[in-house]
C-alpha cells in the first residue's frame, strides 16, 4: 500500500514538473508577454532565486526592492539596450561586464550561429572540426607579434587556467607573479592570481607559488624577480591585465608594461596578458597590448570573444611556448571549448569589429564620453574623486562607496545600467557596446549629471 502511494506521488510530481516545463517553453516562444504573464515571470524569478538559486542575490542586486518581492527581470535585448519583462528599456553601460562589444544580439553574429546550428551544433570530439582551425588562423593573423597557436575555452577563468598550465609545462617552473587589485577569475588556479582577499580567504591554501606585487611598481617587480632567483624559485610567468578592470579601471604607468616585458626576457619568464576584459576592441585597439607596443607570450581572451551570443574564450601563444603541448595535445582539454557554435560566433564577431572599425570607434566615442562625464562632475568634486579610462572602458571613482551605490541606483532608475567593480561601488564602470550611438552617450551623461545633483 505504501509503495503504491509513493509511486502515485512520484507520478503526480512528474506530471506537475512536465506541466511547468511546458508553460515555461510557451513563454520562451513569445516575443511579447502580457501584463499578467510578466507578473507571473517576475514572481517565479524572485521566488526561485530565493528557494533554488541563492537568496543572497536578492540582497545584493540593486534591481530588487527592499522586501525582495519585486525585481527588474530582463527579458529581451538588441543594439545597446535591453528590456525588462515589463517593457522598460535600459541603455546597457555594464555590458555584461564587457561581453557586448558588438552590441546585443548582433545580427551577423546571430546569423552565423543559427546558420551553423542548422547544420551541426557540437562536434564529435574525434574528427577534425573546421571552424576551430579557421578561427585559430584568424587569431594568428590579428593578434600582435608572433602569437600563433590557439587553444579555445568557454570562459575567462578557463583561459587563465590554460595559460597557467601552459606556462608550467614550458619551463617546469612553479612561481608566478601577479599584481595587487588584479582579477583573473575564481577557479582555483586563476583565483590564486586574483588579488581580492574576500574571494581568496575561504579557499586557502590556493595553488602554491604565487607572489603579488603592487600594480605599476616596476621596482617591486624587479626585486621580486631577484629574490625568487636567489632562493631558487625562478619565475615561470608574470600574469597581468594590461589595464586592470575589476580593480577599478586602473591604467598602467607610462612605460610600465614594456619594463615588465624586459624583466621577463632578462629572467627567462613568460609574460601572460589577461585581456579577457580589455580585448576585442574595448580600449581603442583590437588588443590592449597594441596600445603599449608590447607582445606577450600568451594572450587570454573571453567575454566579448563570443560576440555576446555564445560563451567563448581562447589563449593565443607563441610557437616556442605552445609546442609544449605538441607531443600530447590531450594534456589540457575541454569538451565544449572551440565548439562549432562558439567558433562561428567568434569569427562573425571579429568580422564585425574589423568591418565597422569598432576598435577605432571605441577610442573616438570613449574620448567624447570621458570628457562629457568629467564636465558633468564640475561642482561635485566632493563626491567624485576621479574619472579615468581608455576607449570605452571607463571608471568613475567616488570618495565613498555609498555615493557610488546611490549613483548606480539612481542611474538604473533613469534607465541606465552601470555597476561597481569587484562588488564595490566606490568605482563604477562604464563599458557599453562599442557601437553605442552618440545620442545614447548623451542620455547617459545627462542621467549621470542629474543623479549626481541629487545625491548627498
Amino acid at each position: 500500500m505504501s509503495t503504491n502511494i509513493e509511486n502515485k506521488k512520484e507520478e503526480l510530481q512528474v506530471e506537475s514538473v512536465d506541466q511547468y516545463i511546458k508553460q515555461v517553453l510557451k513563454m520562451i516562444e513569445k516575443e511579447q508577454v502580457t501584463e499578467e504573464e510578466a507578473k507571473w515571470i517576475t514572481q517565479e524569478t524572485v521566488n526561485n532565486f530565493r528557494e533554488h538559486v541563492n537568496p543572497g542575490f536578492l540582497e545584493y542586486r540593486k534591481t530588487v526592492t527592499q522586501d525582495g518581492q519585486f525585481a527588474a527581470v530582463e527579458w529581451s535585448d538588441g543594439g545597446s539596450c535591453f528590456q525588462d519583462v515589463n517593457g522598460k528599456k535600459y541603455i546597457d553601460c555594464l555590458g555584461g561586464f564587457g561581453i557586448y562589444n558588438v552590441g546585443h544580439r548582433n545580427e551577423k553574429v546571430v546569423k552565423a550561429v543559427t546558420d551553423q546550428l542548422k547544420r551541426q551544433a557540437l562536434h564529435s570530439q574525434d574528427l577534425l572540426d573546421p571552424l576551430r582551425a579557421i578561427l585559430a588562423k584568424i587569431l594568428a593573423e590579428i593578434t600582435p607579434g608572433d602569437l600563433k597557436y590557439s587553444f579555445f575555452t568557454n570562459s575567462g577563468t578557463e583561459s587563465v587556467e590554460a595559460a597557467l598550465k601552459l606556462a608550467k609545462m614550458y619551463s617546469e617552473r612553479t612561481t608566478f607573479i601577479a599584481t595587487t587589485r588584479s582579477f583573473h577569475g575564481k577557479s582555483l588556479g586563476s583565483l590564486s592570481g586574483t588579488a581580492k582577499g574576500m574571494f581568496r580567504k575561504p579557499f586557502l591554501p590556493l595553488i602554491p607559488g604565487f607572489r603579488h606585487v603592487a600594480f605599476g611598481d616596476i621596482d617591486m617587480m624587479r626585486k621580486t624577480f631577484e629574490a625568487c632567483a636567489l632562493v631558487g624559485e625562478d619565475v615561470a610567468a608574470v600574469l597581468l591585465e594590461p589595464i586592470q578592470g575589476e580593480g577599478g579601471i586602473i591604467l598602467p604607468p607610462e612605460g610600465y608594461l614594456k619594463q615588465v616585458r624586459e624583466l621577463c626576457d632578462e629572467y627567462g619568464a613568460l609574460l601572460i596578458f589577461d585581456e579577457v576584459q580589455t580585448g576585442m576592441g574595448r580600449t581603442g585597439k583590437m588588443f590592449a597590448a597594441e596600445l603599449y607596443d608590447v607582445v606577450p607570450d600568451i594572450l587570454c581572451l573571453a567575454k566579448a570573444f563570443g560576440g555576446g551570443v555564445m560563451p567563448a574564450g581562447a589563449i593565443v601563444a607563441k610557437e616556442k611556448v605552445f609546442k609544449s603541448w605538441f607531443d600530447n595535445p590531450f594534456m589540457h582539454t575541454t569538451t565544449f571549448g572551440g565548439n562549432p557554435l562558439a567558433c562561428a560566433a567568434a569569427i562573425a564577431t571579429i568580422d564585425v569589429l574589423l568591418e565597422e572599425n569598432l576598435p577605432a570607434r571605441a577610442a573616438e566615442v570613449g574620448e567624447y564620453f570621458l570628457q562629457g562625464l568629467k564636465d558633468a562632475t564640475k561642482g561635485h568634486e566632493d563626491k567624485v574623486m576621479e574619472i579615468r579610462g581608455q576607449g570605452l572602458m571607463i571608471g568613475i571613482e567616488f570618495h565613498k562607496d555609498e555615493v557610488g551605490y546611490e549613483v548606480s541606483k539612481g542611474m538604473f532608475d533613469k534607465g541606465v545600467l552601470v555597476a561597481g567593480t569587484l562588488v564595490n561601488s566606490k568605482t563604477i564602470r562604464i563599458e557599453p557596446p562599442l557601437n553605442i550611438s552618440y545620442d545614447e552617450v548623451n542620455i547617459v551623461i545627462q542621467a549621470f549629471k542629474e543623479v549626481l545633483q541629487n545625491v548627498n
